[in-house]
């Protein structure tokens, strides 16, 4: 194989290889640094007055067809970070993957929502956006620095409505009844890797990931209202992060909703009714799964 493929780690290849034996090499081609993406945060802006700033700024862009306040940045956008698009929060930087949970979780108006693993912030805002600021969100984060930067991100964002709590989702009060839930799961980030870059990854990370997915995916479901709705994902194209945990909630009583991918999105082949996003050149690998108590 490639150059490319030399790079990434020799156990992560052979399971590409067997759960993919058509598709891994296309996966580890995937495997590149993506332009920078970002979304307009519409509790501040609207997508036209980001565009109207990034031109005034001279820093090229292309629109998302699927996401209207999704931006894919060109070139080298060195002076974002100093920008008042920035500063002001009218914008989150994010990847245009992370940005699919909370567009098919789609929250209302006051609906009460749980995001079980929030940190840094980038769904739990883009959940508060797209209700209007009218959800009721919790935030749970478990790590203390991370939490920090949570708080940080939703002030930043104008997300005035998320109550934002430094605990363990899985060790939420039982009496507690959400109508949607997302769940974008700690995972082994087989999705995210860039060829070259250092990377944790590792067998023993795969597996701590997946049993601590079926923990929160349990306590999840039980803490969904009946007739709620959960949002599974992972950073992960792997079968036993993905695939292996929606079985799991399947058994215990979860209805699988199918999900349809948007027009133009990379996919591989998963179970029917989910998403699996393949790696490339503006997406990172991911996996979407909708559940229903």
């Amino acid at each position: 194989m490639s150059d490319i493929t030399e790079q990434i780690p020799a156990f992560l290849r052979e399971l590409l290889t067997a759960e993919y034996p058509t598709e891994a090499e296309r996966i580890v081609r995937g495997y590149v640094r993506r332009p920078v993406t970002l979304r307009a945060n519409s509790l501040k802006a609207t997508a036209e007055e980001v565009a109207c700033e990034l031109t005034r700024m001279g820093l090229p862009f292309e629109r998302v067809p699927w996401y209207e306040d999704a931006f894919l940045l060109g070139g080298a956008p060195g002076a974002l970070a100093e920008s008042a698009l920035f500063r002001e929060g009218k914008i989150y930087l994010q990847s245009l993957s992370s940005m699919l949970p909370p567009l098919y979780l789609a929250p209302a108006a006051g609906e009460n929502l749980l995001d079980m693993t929030a940190a840094p912030g980038g769904k739990t805002t883009q959940l508060a956006a797209l209700s209007g600021g009218k959800a009721l969100i919790t935030a749970c984060e478990k790590d203390g620095i991370r939490f920090d930067r949570l708080k940080f991100n939703l002030m930043r964002q104008g997300a005035g409505r998320v109550n934002a709590m430094q605990a363990d989702a899985a060790k939420l009060d039982a009496f507690l009844r959400f109508d949607k839930i997302l769940l974008d799961a700690p995972c082994s980030g087989s999705g995210t890797l860039v060829a070259g870059e250092p990377s944790k990854i590792s067998q023993t990370l795969i597996e701590n990931s997946a049993r601590m997915q079926k923990t929160l995916l349990k306590k999840g479901l039980s803490l969904l209202k009946k007739g709620g709705k959960l949002l599974y994902s992972t950073c992960s194209v792997l079968k036993e992060e993905n695939e292996s945990a929606v079985e799991f909630a399947l058994a215990a009583g979860a209805t699988l909703l199918p999900l349809r991918p948007p027009e133009g999105l990379p996919l591989l082949p998963g179970a029917e009714g989910t998403i699996t996003v393949c790696p490339d050149g503006k997406f990172e690998g991911f996996f979407l799964a909708m559940l229903q108590k």
